[in-house]
């Protein structure tokens, strides 16, 4: 069985070497690409895999990427990576069809889970997803002010600025965001900004 292959899209040379590297030894299949310009060039030969690319670049960013690739047709799984504080940035990036990311630096590990999901013959539709309905049900548990704060760091706000939305101090909004990741089970903010996405929520 061949490999499943990777399209990777990132303009830092030493990044896409260590993730050439990572792959590979994984048992990834692996094509690099310095730019989005350097992938769209290549858009015939993209017929399986996944594409992996940085959501910051020179020219075509990752954003345009994922929406010329599907205005061309292309249903590749795409996952973006993204720089610490661009939450805003990875939200409209699944709302464009990116089917998820990940934040730079990040976990050997989370990577590779993240591209075995998203490589997955059974990846399932948003709404019949279990683990969104879970998520939903959960959400549903959360008090009026615990939401707030929910749509607020969905929407990549600060604590200082979702405390001046709200007329509290950043102090509080951390003891309500703690309480609202305990009551949805999300691990990290990156994860409850995942789950929010998929959820329908941002």
């Amino acid at each position: 069985m061949a490999a499943e292959l990777v399209h990777v899209v990132d303009d830092d040379p030493a990044m896409r070497d260590s993730l050439a590297f990572l792959l590979e030894t994984s048992g990834f299949g692996v094509r690099l690409y310095e730019t989005g310009t350097d992938l769209l060039a290549s858009a015939a030969t993209l017929a399986s895999g996944c594409v992996l690319t940085d959501i910051r670049m020179p020219g075509i960013d990752g954003l345009d990427l994922i929406r010329r690739l599907r205005e061309a047709g292309h249903a590749l799984p795409i996952i973006v990576m993204t720089g610490h504080g661009d939450i805003p940035l990875a939200v409209e990036a699944m709302k464009r069809g990116a089917c998820d990311f990940i934040e730079k630096p990040f976990d050997d590990e989370v990577l590779l889970g993240a591209l075995r999901t998203a490589l997955s013959p059974g990846r399932t539709a948003k709404a019949a997803n279990p683990t969104v309905q879970d998520f939903l049900q959960r959400v549903g548990t959360l008090s009026e002010r615990e939401r707030q704060v929910l749509d607020r760091l969905v929407a990549g706000a600060t604590s200082k600025e979702i405390g001046r939305a709200l007329d509290i101090s950043p102090r509080t909004v951390e003891i309500y965001r703690a309480k609202l990741m305990a009551k949805t089970q999300a691990p990290t903010l990156q994860d409850l900004v995942r789950r929010a996405v998929l959820a329908g929520l941002a």
